[in-house]
């Protein structure tokens, strides 16, 4: 999808079409979500500082993110898709990929059906995207993003070398700036180059397993399948402060809100994990992350921020923290969480106060249970100390990492 969430915004205010429309955090500590293509003609970016968009574009409109909008949007988009494939590997919000194959008989060939979708989103959304057809998934990505905005990009099979070759090689996956300086170091600038040399040059700059990756992706070869199966592979939140902090108190009240949707999160997804691992940014921007693997699987906010919290106190050294974040990895079925007892070790219970917990939010909603410690703190961040503004800014806590569930 083209600018998604700047795209649903002016779709409902169409008075803001043709104008520099941004979504995103709107306080001092705001973070772009979307920006339209009238605002990415000044440089505005997503991921981008919202006091750098009003600096490079003062006259943009400025929207704070509606997700329950952009999430129903998505769903409606997907529907679209799954009305040509049940072959659709919904990756986020905004993007999926395709497999048509088994399509042909009732649309026609890949490029007449990806017409057919870019037309039936225009009429029946009021929305644009851009597709890429090619004969697999990296082809058909690159595709798609070189066909922005609102476009159609065909690679045939027997054009995929002809097309490749003169590309720089940060269009290979895997290959981020320090990758790409390596290789630039190497004399090796564009897809050519990385496919006609050895890979034991690759090695020496890349190492073992990304070279071999990379020299497949420089031929044009993906094996990997349009898959129809999402599995989670973490769960985490985080949260950036309005204003760098360092009360340890706060900061371990954020990390316990953190801890408590993490978990509730992977209850209700029926998983566990066994890796409870921390991001923290200081007030100079150095970020770090620490993780620790626990003996057996969790689902317990209790159990998470323990961990949690030892791993972040080994690395405060008394600075101001700008952001904090706690996620749970190496997911598994949550029947798997079940930890055997040693003999004479007596249930600590925790896991299930947590469950009893989840009923009662879910029949009475959010603000009807949450720790003590928690009490007098934002439903947005446990780390904004004090009590809670009637009307907090937008963008005044900005959830970087997991965007909330749909309404």
């Amino acid at each position: 999808m083209d600018a998604f969430f700047a795209a649903v915004e002016v779709r409902r205010r169409p008075e803001l079409r043709g104008l520099p429309v941004v979504v995103g955090g709107t306080g001092g500590r705001g973070v772009v979500s979307s920006a339209s293509y009238e605002a990415r003609a000044y440089g505005v970016r997503s991921a981008m500082p919202t006091a750098m968009a009003r600096s490079r574009c003062p006259q943009a409109i400025f929207i704070p993110p509606d997700m329950a909008a952009y999430a129903e949007a998505s769903q409606a988009v997907m529907a679209v898709f799954r009305d040509i494939t049940p072959l659709v590997e919904q990756l986020s919000v905004d993007e999926a990929f395709l497999d048509v194959s088994g399509s042909r008989r009732l649309f026609g060939p890949p490029a007449e059906i990806a017409r057919l979708i870019r037309r039936r989103v225009a009429e029946e959304l009021q929305l644009t995207c851009s597709i890429g057809v090619a004969p697999n998934k990296f082809l058909a990505k690159l595709g798609s993003t070189r066909a922005k905005p609102d476009g159609m990009l065909v690679i045939p099979a027997d054009k995929t070398l002809k097309f490749l070759r003169p590309l720089p090689v940060s269009v290979l996956w895997g290959v981020g700036e320090r990758t790409e300086e390596s290789l630039h170091r190497l004399g090796l600038r564009t897809v050519a180059d990385v496919a006609d040399a050895s890979l034991s040059l690759l090695r020496a700059a890349v190492g073992q397993s990304l070279a071999a990756h990379l020299h497949e992706l420089a031929w044009g070869r993906d094996p990997r399948q349009v898959s129809t199966e999402h599995q989670e592979k973490s769960i985490g939140a985080e949260v950036t402060f309005d204003t760098d902090l360092g009360d340890p108190e706060a900061l371990r009240k954020t990390m316990l809100a953190l801890a408590q949707k993490v978990a509730a999160r992977a209850r209700a997804a029926g998983q566990a994990g066994r890796t409870v691992s921390i991001k923290v940014r200081f007030a100079d921007f150095r970020t770090i992350s620490r993780s620790r693997t626990l003996p057996g699987p969790t689902d317990v906010a209790h159990d998470i921020l323990a961990t949690a919290w030892e791993l972040f106190e080994a690395v405060r050294a008394q600075q101001r923290i700008r952001l904090v974040g706690v996620r749970l990895e190496g997911l598994l079925a949550a029947e798997g969480a079940v930890r055997q007892l040693a003999l004479g070790e007596e249930e600590d219970g925790w896991r299930e106060a947590e469950v009893a917990g989840d009923a009662v939010i879910a029949r009475f909603g959010r603000g009807a249970l949450r720790p003590a410690s928690l009490l007098g703190t934002t439903r947005r961040s446990a780390g904004a100390a004090g009590p809670r503004p009637q009307n907090p800014a937008p963008g005044m806590v900005v959830p970087l990492s997991d965007p909330p569930p749909p309404s």
